[in-house]
């Protein structure tokens, strides 16, 4: 009788142009993303600057977590590029660019990882490659660099407010660097930090953490992230920085 019933309702609707399918969900969100997304409502972000997006994972995370304003992403490797448009495709408040940032405007020679998300324009440290055998450079690829502050009227609207993630694998105080005119602009700031050195040249969390609350910011959460499989040492964990008093 039920499956009866659910055909003529099919033919019914197909006869409409319609056609019925069963509800799957997707995946849950994280609780840090959900977290995550709490916290940019309530900073009031119109837009995230998602820097070293890979294959667009971290704004497929925030999607699925609800928010649902303008992300613009920016991963420099062709083949992770790719897949990054194919995300971003039917979301028109997500705008993918084929970019690194740093310091300066050019050029450069990324390191292309076995695992693609551990590429990086520094040379991987031992400690790096012993906890993470998989994350082994297979090559280089020239790719365009350029500074936050060049592009910042490009990617950034007036009057909008920003959040910034950096996912670059050592290179955050080149970004950073990089942004010395408009960082006063963004409005918080979600950065890997390195407790031991991963990469050669990288920047340490102190680092990280000491210039970002000299300019305003202040620390407002801590989330777990690389670690080493054998001794559960925790080596870089995700700092999320924001401004005293906007929320």
């Amino acid at each position: 009788m039920r499956a009866r019933l659910n055909e003529a309702i099919q033919q019914g609707l197909r006869r409409l142009g319609y056609e019925l399918h069963p509800y799957e969900p997707g995946p849950a969100p994280y609780e840090e993303d959900v977290r995550r997304a709490k916290l940019l409502r309530a900073e009031r972000i119109d837009v995230v600057l998602d820097v070293g997006a890979n294959s667009g994972q971290y704004a497929q995370r925030l999607r699925r977590a609800g928010y649902d304003r303008r992300v613009v992403s920016f991963e420099p490797l062709s083949e992770a590029f790719a897949a990054l448009e194919r995300a971003t495709a039917g979301d028109p408040l997500w705008e993918a660019r084929r970019l690194a940032l740093g310091d300066e405007d050019g050029t450069a020679d990324i390191h292309v990882a076995a695992n693609s998300w551990s590429s990086s324009l520094l040379e991987m440290g031992e400690r790096h490659l012993a906890s993470a055998p998989d994350s082994a450079y297979t090559g280089t690829e020239t790719v365009p660099v350029a500074r936050l502050d060049s592009i910042w009227d490009d990617v950034v609207r007036d009057g909008e407010r920003v959040f910034l993630k950096l996912d670059v694998q050592g290179f955050e105080m080149h970004v950073l660097s990089g942004a010395t005119v408009h960082l006063d602009r963004v409005a918080g700031v979600q950065a890997e930090l390195a407790l031991t050195p991963l990469y050669e040249g990288d920047s340490p969390w102190r680092e990280v953490v000491d210039h970002l609350e000299a300019r305003g910011f202040e620390l407002a959460g801590l989330e777990p992230g690389f670690e080493d499989p054998d001794s559960g040492r925790m080596l870089q964990a995700d700092g999320v920085l924001v401004r005293p008093g906007r929320s």
